[in-house]
């Protein structure tokens, strides 16, 4: 694969700047990340990173967990999904509501960020990444509304900011723009096909046979700039 490839499916980490010893963006990205971050300090919301650039493994692990049941999956409504009762293509579509393909994770790119308002969570609760925090009547629903209006005055916006039939509405995923756009551009179904079959995912078979149909599902179908 060239080096672009392996950037687009989450097999290298040259392109990354790393925040701590777990939280890792792109390294062209880092000036546009600080000052977002620093207009939100001034709007009173201490702008912090749940996840950032996230491996192949980190995503193939993710969901590897999801289809054998070790890790609980989620429909719309924060209701844990009984999938001792789905068949395979129904699992498949319940784990992509919100967890991505490995290989087509658009955090493997390091420009799709998490986020989440680290001084407006309550003290000795646990954030969940879930819609209702981001809600009307979540703790941070300021954030929310905070990010409609600036995120794109730094180059940023919301890919996944409502439900198109796909991807879950995702109001903490930040894409960076200027670089999001050129990987997004890049990516292509081949190089997802060519990445599935080398690997062991679960569902394996059954997820190359549907591969047009998911990519047009829950990859390409998101929010425009």
């Amino acid at each position: 694969m060239t080096e672009l490839e392996l950037i687009l499916t989450g097999q290298t980490q040259s392109h990354l700047h790393w925040l701590s010893n777990n939280i890792a963006i792109h390294k062209d990205m880092l000036s546009a990340f600080e000052q977002l971050r620093a207009a939100a300090k001034t709007a009173g919301l201490e702008l912090t990173i749940a996840s950032g650039f996230r491996s192949f493994e980190r995503q193939l692990a993710i969901w590897q967990n999801k289809f054998s049941g070790l890790t609980p999956i989620k429909d719309a409504s924060n209701r844990v999904v009984a999938i001792a009762q789905l068949t395979n293509l129904e699992k498949i579509n319940a784990i992509m509501l919100f967890s991505a393909l490995p290989g087509a994770s658009r955090h493997h790119w390091g420009c799709d960020i998490d986020v989440y308002a680290k001084n407006l969570l309550p003290d000795q609760q646990a954030l969940a990444l879930e819609p209702w925090e981001y809600q009307a009547s979540g703790h941070f629903y300021p954030l929310t509304l905070w990010l409609a209006e600036h995120a794109k005055d730094f180059g940023f916006f919301l890919p996944y900011d409502k439900f198109r039939g796909g991807v879950s509405h995702e109001p903490w995923h930040l894409s960076y723009l200027p670089l999001s756009q050129h990987y997004q551009q890049a990516y292509n179904l081949a190089l997802l096909a060519e990445t599935l079959a080398n690997s062991n995912i679960q569902g394996k078979t059954q997820l190359i046979a549907l591969l047009p149909e998911l990519y047009q599902r829950y990859i390409v179908n998101i929010a425009s700039a």
